[in-house]
């Protein structure tokens, strides 16, 4: 008989892992990975809580999925055990991918390479060792099967990765706002030719989640002061790589050594096994760890922004309605380089330019359609009293100017 376990969750309370191919996937390598991998990479230089885990999150929308297959069959949709099983592996299993510092390390050390592409590799990866068990997992998690609903669960705007990121970021930030009622919108999902749908008992949970969405973006995932220090981390890991792929040596762990020294796109990513090998061996301690001694460094640009990072002194930042103009750039770059005594070559990686834009709700996603007790649907930026389709699908677009003190 397989042995499973329960796991005491701050957020959910007791999670059972069943035993056998779900077990397998928790102790997997690849997923204890995730316990050394930050949920929320830099945010913790606002909300020092913010220490949680891409582990933790996976088992949190693991335990959403096992509560979401067991509403759903108690509202007659019918949804065999493997295929059940099959969806709460690949919710396991879907941010598997990720690097150091989330999104940090594919816009920097690799080109053309999402963590979605890693995860799948790695997923595929894991299902040959398990000599093909995890196949309809992969199906489900590539929409590859009939049942198009169980990909929804994974990936759609009311996903179980969502609803768990929001409440589980919202507990350990402390940000209070963007706490959701993933509860209540669980037991309120149904199934309508094979789409996802929300009873209209639930409408009130959707707009509270909506809102809380675009509350928990702006306030704590792009935070200024977590903008700022990301891209200066990214103008870090920049620096140490054209040093190291120009000669100078550097101190780095052998795996962050190999990324810094090859030119990494996706052709070359999968036509090198060695590649994905040292990527599922990086997590925060090596970029840390290497930071720490870049300090250090007789390069200027590197010390200097190394030591940012260690003391936490990010990039003085302005947050612009309007692109940031030319003359604006040349101003600046006059200035730090007459400031810190670099050259204009150098200065580039002193300040950064970057331009965000989000909305609550992408009316070109999967909708969120909210079923009546009659049976007719509208979509929640219809059915919705406070909210309407303008401001739902309004882009907010913001210019950030990140640069160094």
């Amino acid at each position: 008989m397989a042995v499973g376990k329960i796991i005491n969750d701050p957020v959910f309370g007791f999670i059972k892992i069943p035993g056998g191919p779900l077990m397998d996937i928790v102790d997997h390598p690849l997923m204890q990975r995730l316990r050394n991998i930050k949920q929320l990479g830099l945010a913790s230089v606002v909300y020092p809580g913010a220490q949680h885990t891409r582990f933790q999150h996976s088992l949190g929308a693991f335990h959403l999925m096992s509560e979401a297959v067991v509403t759903l069959g108690q509202k007659g949709i019918f949804i065999f055990d493997s295929e059940a099983e099959a969806v709460k592996a690949a919710i396991l299993m879907h941010d598997i991918g990720h690097g150091p510092f989330s999104h940090v390390l594919e816009h920097t050390l690799m080109d053309g390479v999402s963590h979605e592409d890693v995860s799948l590799m790695m997923m595929e990866k894991i299902n040959a060792e398990m000599n093909g068990s995890l196949n309809l997992a992969l199906n489900i998690f590539k929409d590859h099967y009939p049942k198009h609903f169980l990909h929804q669960l994974i990936s759609s705007q009311l996903d179980m990765d969502r609803l768990d990121y929001l409440r589980r970021d919202s507990f350990f930030t402390g940000v209070t706002e963007g706490n959701i009622g993933s509860a209540r919108i669980i037991k309120m999902l149904n199934v309508v030719d094979d789409n996802l749908v929300v009873d209209s008992k639930g409408i009130y949970s959707i707009e509270n989640y909506l809102t809380s969405r675009r509350l928990m973006y702006w306030q704590v995932y792009l935070h200024k002061t977590t903008v700022a220090t990301e891209k200066m981390l990214v103008n870090l890991l920049l620096r140490a790589k054209r040093l190291m792929q120009s000669g100078i040596r550097l101190f780095a762990t052998p795996s962050l050594h190999y990324f810094l020294t090859q030119p990494i796109d996706k052709a070359f990513f999968v036509n090198h096994p060695e590649a994905l090998e040292h990527y599922s061996r990086l997590d925060d301690t090596d970029i840390h760890c290497s930071i720490k001694e870049w300090s250090r460094s007789s390069d200027k640009v590197l010390s200097l922004l190394a030591s940012n990072v260690v003391a936490r002194r990010p990039f003085k930042v302005e947050v612009h309605e309007q692109p940031i103009t030319e003359e604006r750039l040349e101003e600046l770059e006059n200035h730090l380089m007459q400031t810190h005594g670099v050259n204009r070559e150098d200065v580039k990686y002193l300040y950064k330019v970057s331009r965000i834009e989000k909305d609550m709700y992408d009316i070109h996603e999967d909708h969120i359609t909210i079923l009546f007790k009659d049976g007719t649907m509208k979509d929640i930026a219809e059915a919705s009293e406070i909210l309407n389709v303008s401001l739902l699908s309004k882009k907010v677009s913001k210019y950030f100017l990140c640069y160094q003190r």
